[in-house]
Order: structure tokens, then C-alpha cells, then sequence
């Protein structure tokens, strides 16, 4: 069994969806970001739903899946770039059951469901994360780079390493689950 990860009631909200985001995390732009439920924003994460395309549509910047684990210290922020002349953000898209690790910096066009990715890691913009990839800690992913599914990349550059079991998926649900069932108010709160 598994012991309970506790929070203080003061320091998380918890939405009708079930998502508990810390008061100490900052959300720019809330209007932009769409949160599937039972996802956890830690505290010092950083998400900019702010930075966002000029001009009509385009209002979500950054969607996020359900059981989604955004770690403590993390930046997620739109990738951006300029495009004859002209600045532009893009959308963000994070598919279900994706694990972020402390203090990571994301600047990903999309990552698919059943994602984990480790600790300070740096994923640069428009990097797509396939399905049931998983980056280890410290990894670099350059700009632009697609991480096929099933594979572990690592390093800096980050680089192809291994390929993942079959029961990846299967693995990283009950993961994202445990922890955000094992992720609870203090008992004498309750």
C-alpha cells in the first residue's frame, strides 16, 4: 500500500472536475487553459495561458488532459515563433495520464496520452511527444523534435535510448491514478 502524499486544504483549490491546483502555482491567462479533471498543478508551476495568437479564435492556449501531474517548479508556456514577419503563439495540446516532473520547462506542441517526463528536463518548442514516450530526467530535447511512442529518450541532446514495454500505457494509468489518489488533504483537515 501506498502512502498518502498530504496537502494542506489552504494551500490547494479543488475544482468541480477534481483538479487540485496550488495557490502558490501561477496560471496566467485561466480563460485559455482547458483542464480535463483530476489533474494536480503543484506549487511554483508556472503555466502561461497568456501568451496567445493576436487576432480572432485560437482562445485555448494550452488544454490539458485528465490525470495529468504538472510537478512543483514547472513552466509549461505556448511555443511561439515568426512566421513571415509576424510573431505568433501556438497552441499547447497534453493528452491524459502525462506526468511532468519538478522544475521541467515546456514548450511542446503536443504531447500524447501516457506520457512521463522526468525532472528538469527541458522539451523545446514545437517538440511532439508521441504516444507512451517517456523522457528521463535531465534529458534536452531540442526544438522541433518528434519522440516516437513507446521509446525512452534521455541525455542532452536528448536521444533515442530504448524502446518501451507494451504495457507502457497500462503502467503509466495506474501510476497517475495512485498518485492522485494517494494525493489527499491532511486527515485532521477533513
Amino acid at each position: 500500500m501506498d502512502l498518502p502524499i498530504y496537502y494542506t486544504r489552504a494551500e490547494y483549490i479543488e475544482t468541480d472536475t477534481g483538479n487540485k491546483v496550488s495557490r502558490r502555482a501561477t496560471i496566467s491567462g485561466p480563460q485559455n487553459i482547458i483542464l480535463g479533471g483530476k489533474t494536480i498543478i503543484a506549487s511554483g508551476a508556472i503555466i502561461r495561458g497568456d501568451l496567445r495568437r493576436t487576432g480572432p479564435g485560437h482562445a485555448v492556449v494550452i488544454s490539458l488532459g485528465r490525470y495529468c501531474l504538472i510537478g512543483e517548479g514547472c513552466v509549461m508556456r505556448p511555443p511561439y515563433k515568426t512566421y513571415r514577419g509576424n510573431f505568433n503563439y501556438y497552441p499547447m495540446k497534453i493528452g491524459d495520464h502525462v506526468h511532468i516532473g519538478a522544475n521541467s520547462i515546456v514548450e511542446a506542441a503536443t504531447i500524447g496520452n501516457h506520457v512521463e517526463i522526468g525532472k528538469n528536463c527541458i522539451i523545446g518548442k514545437f517538440t511532439i511527444i508521441k504516444d507512451c514516450a517517456k523522457i528521463a530526467d535531465n534529458t534536452v530535447i531540442p526544438p522541433n523534435t518528434v519522440v516516437p511512442a513507446l521509446a525512452l529518450f534521455a541525455g542532452s541532446p536528448g536521444r533515442f535510448v530504448e524502446d518501451l514495454p507494451e504495457s507502457t500505457p497500462e503502467m503509466v494509468e495506474a501510476q497517475t491514478k495512485q498518485y492522485y489518489t494517494r494525493f489527499q488533504p491532511l486527515p485532521q483537515e477533513r
